[in-house]
């Protein structure tokens, strides 16, 4: 639910400021993405689509040859959701909830972790348990609760990480002057389809 509403209303509005594109016609832009990474758990396998879509949407290859890579090394939003978030139930599960000066404390220090974490799936459970051992060692036992679902939320951070960069490319773009907004409007209002025999070839 974090990550939706932070993709929605946080990137969304960003977005929409910036740029004056539509979230959810960007989400629909990239829906082929989602998929690949919902199946494999990690937003490294959709780089190289990634980088040719952002390309298409009209974005200059130089900031996405940039943007990109360095997103999915230091752009890692649903990282950084995913360990606070977990770090707060834990604590609430196990009784001993955090103050609030502890909550602003771990969270700094999960935004610096996550990473750590970037481009290995399911590093984001090692990186918890080394934020709790740092913080609150006592906490580490808990972590039991989470590891059942740490699959579906490896899938949830995943593309909360993969939009956040996408939002990013789109924004230094603006930010730089490299992007085409005319073209961007056109490919994401389903004017120019992206060319997938284009990206088969090249992959090949």
């Amino acid at each position: 639910l974090t990550c939706i509403i932070f993709i929605v209303f946080v990137l969304g509005t960003l977005l929409r400021l910036v740029t004056g594109l539509n979230i959810f016609l960007l989400l629909k832009y990239l829906a082929r993405e989602y998929l690949l990474i919902f199946s494999t758990s990690s937003s490294e396998s959709a780089l190289p689509r990634l980088i040719a879509k952002m390309e298409h949407v009209g974005v200059s290859k130089p900031v996405v040859g940039i943007t990109v890579p360095t997103g999915y090394s230091f752009n890692l939003d649903g990282t950084a959701i995913y360990l606070t978030m977990s770090a707060l139930f834990v604590s609430t599960a196990m009784g001993m909830p955090m103050n609030l000066g502890e909550q602003i404390g771990l969270l700094v220090f999960m935004i610096i972790a996550s990473k750590g974490a970037a481009g290995v799936t399911g590093a984001g459970l090692a990186t918890l348990a080394a934020g709790l051992q740092a913080h609150r060692p006592e906490l580490l036992g808990g972590m039991g609760v989470i590891v059942g679902i740490d699959k579906f939320m490896s899938e949830a951070r995943a593309l909360t990480n993969f939009t956040g960069n996408a939002v990013a490319t789109l924004l230094i773009g603006k930010w730089t002057h490299e992007v085409d907004l005319d073209q961007a409007k056109a490919v994401l209002a389903g004017e120019r389809p992206f060319d997938e025999a284009l990206m088969e070839e090249s992959m090949h």
